[in-house]
């Protein structure tokens, strides 16, 4: 089951967490979330999973941006969420999506417990300028259905900004 948007408006503040929180932004089945003015671009050609990957910071100035095809950005929504009680999902607004922009390439999948701010991985099929604080994805809740452990992950779990892939740590302390 999927709450509707005013259900989502029910629990604010209670069993879901947005903040800030503003009506305007609430949906029939969601809520859209705004992107934040910084971006990071990784440095090298090569990723390598193995290891911590050089980035670099962007900032989105109030004139926007233009980003580049075949390119990875990572940003990171202005607002906060948490929810111990349901699944969180994400998804690109469909008016972004017309535009060729997607939000994330494969993680749009929370987890329940999850708390923070979500890392966007942005891509565009064509160059696009965007802007600060543009409401560009949103989030709805599905209900989780039998026992289950909250998120406890250190690698996400409340973050402050952009987080860059912390795939590397799975492999410290392993043989592959």
């Amino acid at each position: 089951m999927i709450l509707s948007g005013k259900e989502i408006k029910n629990r604010q503040g209670n069993e879901i967490i947005i903040k800030p929180f503003n009506e305007k932004q609430l949906n029939p089945n969601s809520y859209n979330l705004r992107l934040d003015d910084e971006l990071l671009v990784y440095e090298e050609e090569v990723l390598d999973m193995k290891r911590e990957n050089k980035t670099k910071k962007l900032i989105i100035p109030p004139e926007g941006i233009v980003l580049k095809p075949g390119k990875l950005y990572l940003g990171r929504t202005m607002e906060y969420t948490e929810t111990d009680k349901y699944v969180p999902m994400l998804e690109g607004r469909s008016s972004i999506g017309r535009l060729g922009l997607f939000v994330h390439v494969t993680a749009g999948f929370g987890d329940v417990g999850f708390s923070g701010y979500w890392t966007l991985e942005i891509f565009c099929v064509q160059p696009i300028r965007i802007y600060p604080e543009v409401e560009i994805c949103q989030v709805y809740y599905h209900s989780i259905e039998g026992d289950y452990d909250k998120y406890k992950s250190g690698k996400y779990q409340n973050n402050k900004g952009i987080q860059p892939s912390l795939l590397f740590k799975d492999f410290e302390n392993r043989e592959f």
